[in-house]
């Protein structure tokens, strides 16, 4: 039997906490991986399936280990994912091919600019550009750098200052400037909004939900510039090793399947022979099976089963079992459902 392994990058933080998050121990066990030791710090364990192996780590980390293969997939934001693809061009002129190959539907945030009030009347494209003119280096603070980096990169091709201000340095905050002009990007730890507000520099890049922080500060969103989420990623050449490229489709699909389970029940409910058509014509007109419902006859009675979307406001699910109920159905059973998995090509992986 092979020794293989696919070693999964695990994230420290709210997923890993059971009452935060996206609840990963929940998704993973309902896909079939019992975790064990994730909640608690690590290290993770999976004592039902051998062939997986946790890497427990910072999801800031995760995309320089997949560039190097020291984990076969991982799980965490675009953001940071990004954030390390860029480090890797603009630092090591390494081009990687990470890819992210399922999206979790957790996490979601804003990467935005932020600046102190702009004048009335000017948008952010104005303050921009009067900054440039009137500074050969300008100062920017941000926990992802080269995010920031690559997105001054694109603002000053479009405004015409690639000339003028085409340098840069990355650097902690607030260490001596190494350049004279262009721009310093300060990389910092947390409390973006502070060195903003207080003039420490002269805009910041920071990650956001609701953006209320920012509007405590008196902050005002220059621009978006990405909108981020948790997802699996994994690097391109996972292809090339066929077994742990297995092991990668086979966890996947069953991660999707529980994905796909999500807010989804199973309605199983007797119908009498005499009824079957009536409640096929109602399962018919609202959708509720795909090319044929699934039917098991029966000498007096016929059983059927529909999938249902516990979330779709046109279609309530007691609004359903009711309807059914006035058509003939007896029975009707509610079952929650961890995992459906509609295909093995459910994933384009």
């Amino acid at each position: 039997m092979s020794n293989t392994q696919l070693v999964i990058g695990m994230p420290a933080g709210s997923l890993a906490d059971p009452n935060r998050g996206g609840n990963l121990l929940t998704l993973l066990k309902n896909a079939g991986f019992v975790s064990k030791g994730y909640d608690q710090g690590g290290p993770t364990k999976f004592p039902l399936n051998a062939v997986l192996m946790g890497w427990d780590g910072r999801p800031q980390e995760f995309g320089s280990q997949l560039a190097i293969e020291e984990v076969d997939i991982a799980i965490g934001g675009d953001d940071w994912i990004q954030e390390r693809v860029l480090e890797f061009k603009y630092e090591y002129h390494q081009d990687i091919q990470l890819e992210k190959v399922l999206s979790l539907g957790r996490g979601n945030v804003r990467i935005v600019i932020i600046v102190n009030p702009i004048e009335a009347g000017k948008f952010f494209d104005d303050y921009l550009r009067d900054l440039l003119s009137k500074k050969p280096l300008v100062t920017m603070v941000s926990e992802m750098p080269y995010l920031a980096l690559d997105w001054f990169k694109q603002r000053i091709a479009k405004l015409g200052f690639e000339q003028s201000h085409g340098g840069y340095s990355v650097q902690k905050f607030k260490t001596p400037p190494k350049i004279d002009a262009g721009i310093v990007i300060y990389e910092t730890w947390g409390k973006t909004e502070a060195k903003v507000v207080n003039g420490s520099v002269d805009f910041g890049m920071e990650i956001t939900q609701s953006g209320s922080a920012l509007r405590n500060y008196g902050l005002q969103i220059g621009e978006d510039v990405l909108h981020s989420e948790t997802g699996i990623w994994a690097n391109a050449s996972i292809r090339s090793h066929p077994e742990k490229y297995e092991l990668a489709k086979m966890f996947l699909l069953n991660i999707y399947g529980a994905l796909f389970a999500e807010n989804k029940v199973l309605l199983l409910f007797n119908a009498p022979k005499n009824n079957v058509q009536p409640v096929l014509d109602y399962l018919s007109q609202n959708n509720l099976f795909a090319d044929e419902p699934t039917m098991n006859e029966g000498v007096n009675f016929t059983e059927f089963s529909v999938q249902m979307d516990t979330k779709d406001p046109k279609l309530p699910i007691a609004r359903v079992r009711y309807e059914l109920l006035k058509l003939g159905a007896t029975g009707i059973e509610t079952i929650p459902l961890d995992s459906c998995i509609p295909s093995i090509d459910a994933i384009g992986f």
